[in-house]
C-alpha cells in the first residue's frame, strides 16, 4: 500500500511473502516456546535469524525494524567496516548510565553453560538498525547456533520468551558484533523522554521502540506533526493506513 502512494524513485522494490518460504515449515519447532501469545511465537519475529536463507544471493544487508524513521543518507552505514564481524549495531551501554543494559539483566547466568560461555559483564546492543555480513554469517553457520540456543531455551528458563529475540541475538552474535557510531541509530523514543533533542536531530535513524508510536499520538498535537508526517503511513486525505 505504501508504494502505491509514495514513489520509490530509482529504488528496486522486492516484496516477499512468508508463504513463499516453504523451507520454513521444517523449522516450526523453533517457534514453539510454551507461550500461547502470537506476539511471541510468530515466525515473523524470528525471521531475522534466517537472513542467509531468505536472501541466498546477497552478501550484505541492512535490516530495519518497522518503527524507525530514516532521516539521512545511509551509504556510510552500508560501507561501515565490520572488521570480520557478522553484525554492526549500536551499543546500549553508556558510561555513567545504569548497568541495566548488561547481558545478565536478560539472560540467566546461573545456567552452567551460559555462565561458562559468556561474560556476565558484557553489554547489550540495539536491534532496529543492523548491518549484517551474510558471508561471515554463513561461514560461522550461525543459523544452526540459533537453533541450538532456541532448543536450550525451550527446555529451561534461560530468558524471558516475551523478549526472546533480543537474548537470542546477543548469544548468537556474541563476539561477532562491531559497535557502530551512535548517530546511526538513536533509540528510546516512545518511552524515554530523556533522549537529547540534538541527538534526535543529528541521527541518521531514530527508533520509536517504546509503546508511544507516532501514529498512536493525536494528530492534532502540533509538537508531533513533523514526526507523524514522516513516520506514519497515510493516504492522501491524511488517514492513517498502518500504525
Amino acid at each position: 500500500m505504501w508504494f502505491l502512494i509514495n514513489s520509490p524513485g530509482n529504488a528496486t522494490v522486492h516484496i516477499q511473502s512468508i508463504d513463499n518460504f516453504e523451507w520454513l515449515s521444517k523449522y516450526n519447532t523453533f517457534f514453539k516456546n510454551g507461550n500461547s501469545d502470537p506476539r511471541y511465537t510468530s515466525e515473523m519475529i524470528y525471521l531475522l535469524f534466517y537472513l542467509p536463507e531468505i536472501f541466498p544471493s546477497l552478501n550484505k544487508i541492512v535490516v530495519f525494524d518497522h518503527d524507525v524513521v530514516v532521516q539521512q543518507d545511509l551509504s556510510g552505514l552500508w560501507n561501515a567496516n565490520l572488521k570480520g564481524n557478522v553484525i554492526g549495531a549500536v551499543g546500549t551501554c553508556q558510561e555513567g548510565k545504569t548497568p541495566f543494559h548488561r547481558i545478565d539483566a536478560f539472560i540467566n547466568f546461573s545456567d552452567p553453560l551460559i555462565g561458562q560461555s559468556f561474560d556476565v559483564n558484557s553489554c547489550t546492543w540495539a536491534f532496529g538498525v543492523n548491518l549484517f555480513d551474510l558471508q561471515q554469517w554463513r561461514t560461522h553457520n550461525l543459523t544452526a547456533v540459533y537453533h541450538k540456543y532456541s532448543q536450550m531455551g525451550s527446555k529451561k528458563p534461560l530468558w524471558n520468551w516475551n523478549v526472546a529475540r533480543m537474548p537470542l541475538g546477543w548469544l548468537i552474535f556474541y563476539n561477532k558484533t562491531e559497535l557502530l557510531d551512535r548517530r546511526w541509530h538513536i533509540l528510546g523514543l516512545g518511552h524515554n523522554s530523556g533522549v537529547d533533542r540534538n541527538e534526535i536531530d543529528q541521527a541518521a535513524v531514530i527508533h520509536y521502540d517504546g509503546i508511544r508510536k507516532p501514529c498512536a499520538i493525536s494528530r492534532r498535537s502540533s509538537k508531533s506533526k513533523t514526526v507523524l508526517n514522516s513516520a506514519c503511513i497515510v493516504d492522501k486525505s491524511g488517514r492513517t493506513l498502518i500504525a
